[in-house]
């Protein structure tokens, strides 16, 4: 306790301080190696501070905005680079005076064009007067029939991992981080958001303002429109949603609160002041998005019964791993991603036990093998730490990040106990407050301060293997549940010749269980058990998304033709990669000619971000007229 008390004091003085000092050489060395992605060159010049000031044109489709940024120089600069990528850039100023001297680079595929502005060592702030385009990929603009109130437009933004540049001209690299305030203009009768103070009303005037004090990577810049409204669930978290959604959006997140204190009891004082979650339409890209003080969310997660809340608290906890201590590359993303998975699940377990948790983490680990075998020809890919150099960063946000990254962190905390380890993770947030790091730096401190330089048990515990090597480590810890092993008996009982669906017992059983059941049928179950299921549990017209795509999964498998209306509606409807590329992957691997699923994807493509249209395209050869390439 004494550790923990310890810990979350000087997280508390780094917050208050803006974190640990460090030399500008220092400072300089890891700007530079957080470059990969971005064509800024922070050591000569770089961002502080952003005053964004922004309108939002329902009508073209488009944000007329200008960027003023604080900027930082070395003795001898003579430019500062930003990047950008399908942004119709205007005029720029230096300290106020238009000037003609700068110039956009050639493209570079997944990065854009470099936007470099000439600027002497006394340059102080740098505006960039600019326009947005059509080929703005973070930015969807959602007609009203795609909002649940089906009266309002709606604007959404998802900037992770390098689509910022393609709504604000930007140091795009997770490794620069700046404060911000912005100044933004909608439509009479529209809500803005951002990742940043918010409103918990609509202003009349249409204009808002806000602050965020404390420094950000580009990823972490969002912005949404629409009418909205706002619900307190706890002293200092709440929900935003349309108003026909408010209410079962607050009664699912209503344990919020719970888990934030939660967060804070074990890692220590959330540095952000207010949590708030933003439930957004169907076709935002992704679970959530951990947009600081304004969680992203997918309706999708809206099960009726609390039941997929995990994703709250996954974002929750990104609060502390990846925008308080933040992967300086996307080479390091599993830093992000699977301290966030092991921080989850010790909320998950905190607030709602033990036995839950466990399920939660062998369905990770169900989806870890799956990952695992899909990536057999690409075991580079396997690895912790990644190099993408050359390939889009999204490359990389596989459930080997996540996954094997949370399994890399259970075995440690298995193997040095829970306590010690509790400790050494306090100790990276409050030493790395508001800072970014890569996976050798966390590798010194773990050798240093969890291991005290045991070079015997570094060896030992395959941390090297884990990292740098290729699929799972054969320390890996494992994990049972007595409620999986319960329904393991009752997968076993209705695969018999005899079974029957009315047999089983699925009284108290959570979504959890049911996805266990599900996966664990085999790909030849047949017509007559898949039709007797259905029958017994309505699982075609369930409206549990989770239980609905695992379901589609099986209905594919087996020509279960009586699932394909609703196949086709739910991929119309949902724009969540993370069902949208198994099912599209099944349909097409079922239907050799893709003809099927190229004909629902034709339908369905205008409701989806570009996240998950471009992932889509690729997998379908989709060439844009209805047809494939081959």
């Amino acid at each position: 306790m004494m550790h923990r008390v310890v810990g979350l004091l000087t997280l508390v003085a780094l917050i208050s301080c803006g974190g640990p000092k460090e030399s500008n050489q220092d400072t300089e060395v890891k700007e530079e190696k957080a470059l990969i992605h971005s064509f800024a060159r922070p050591s000569e010049a770089k961002v502080k501070h952003l005053n964004l000031i922004a309108s939002v044109d329902f009508e073209n489709r488009v944000l007329n905005a200008k960027a003023h940024y604080d900027i930082e120089t070395s003795d001898d600069a003579q430019k500062i680079v930003f990047d950008t990528r399908n942004l119709s850039i205007a005029k720029v100023f230096v300290d106020s005076t238009e000037t003609k001297d700068w110039w956009i680079g050639p493209k570079v595929e997944f990065l854009g064009q470099a936007l470099e502005i000439t600027i002497t060592p006394q340059a102080k702030r740098v505006s960039i007067e600019y326009v947005t385009t059509d080929g703005a990929e973070a930015l969807q603009w959602l007609n009203p029939q795609q909002t649940a109130g089906k009266v309002q437009p709606f604007l959404f933004t998802q900037s992770q991992a390098i689509l910022a540049r393609t709504w604000i001209p930007c140091q795009d690299s997770p490794g620069i981080r700046y404060t911000y305030e912005a100044t933004i203009t909608v439509p009479s009768g529209l809500m803005a958001l951002m990742s940043a103070s918010n409103p918990t009303e609509i202003d009349s005037s249409g204009v808002y303002h806000f602050e965020m004090n404390q420094p950000i990577p580009s990823y972490l810049m969002a912005l949404a429109v629409g009418d909205l409204v706002f619900q307190s669930v706890g002293a200092n978290t709440g929900v935003y949603a349309e108003p026909s959604m408010i209410e079962a959006t607050a009664f699912e997140f209503e344990d919020m609160q719970k888990m934030l204190e939660s967060a804070e009891s074990i890692y220590g004082k959330y540095a952000w002041d207010q949590y708030d979650v933003l439930l957004l339409p169907p076709s935002f890209p992704f679970g959530g998005m951990e947009n600081p003080r304004l969680t992203f969310a997918t309706p999708t997660i809206l099960a009726g019964d609390k039941s997929l809340t995990a994703l709250v608290a996954h974002e929750l906890a990104h609060s502390w791993s990846g925008n308080l201590v933040t992967n300086r590359t996307w080479d390091d993303f599993w830093l992000n991603e699977g301290f966030t998975v092991y921080f989850e699940r010790r909320i998950m377990e905190d607030v709602y036990g033990k036995e839950y948790a466990d399920m939660l983490t062998l369905l990770g680990r169900q989806d870890l093998d799956k990952e695992l075998k899909a990536l057999a020809d690409s075991p580079d890919d396997t690895h912790l730490k990644l190099d993408l150099e050359g390939r889009d960063p999204d490359d990389g946000m596989s459930d080997i990040a996540y996954e094997k990254g949370y399994f890399f962190l259970r075995t440690m905390e298995e193997n040095v106990g829970r306590g010690k380890f509790d400790q050494f993770l306090n100790e990276h947030f409050s030493d790395n407050a508001f800072q970014t790091i890569i996976t050798e730096e966390f590798l010194t401190h773990l050798k240093e301060d969890l291991l005290l330089n045991d070079e015997a048990k570094y060896k030992e515990l395959k941390i090297d293997e884990w990292v740098y090597g290729p699929g799972l480590p054969d320390n890996c810890i494992e994990v049972s549940s007595t409620l999986f092993e319960q329904v393991n008996a009752q997968v076993g009982d209705f695969l018999a010749e005899d079974g029957k669906a009315a047999a089983i017992d699925t009284a108290n059983w959570t979504t959890h269980q049911w996805l266990h059941f599900l996966r664990q049928l085999p790909a030849n179950i047949g017509i007559v058990k898949m039709k007797d299921l259905d029958n017994r549990f309505s699982l075609t017209k369930t409206g549990n998304s989770e239980i609905a795509a695992e379901w589609f999964l099986r209905s594919i498998e087996n020509s279960y033709s009586l699932a394909d209306d609703a196949i086709e509606e739910f991929l119309i409807r949902v724009g969540r990669r993370k069902f949208l590329m198994p099912i599209y992957t099944a349909l097409a691997e079922a239907d050799l000619t893709k003809e099927r699923a190229t004909a629902i994807y034709a339908q369905a493509r205008p409701n989806y971000h570009s996240v998950s249209s471009n992932s889509i395209d690729e997998l379908l050869d989709y060439k844009g007229d209805g047809h494939t390439s081959k």
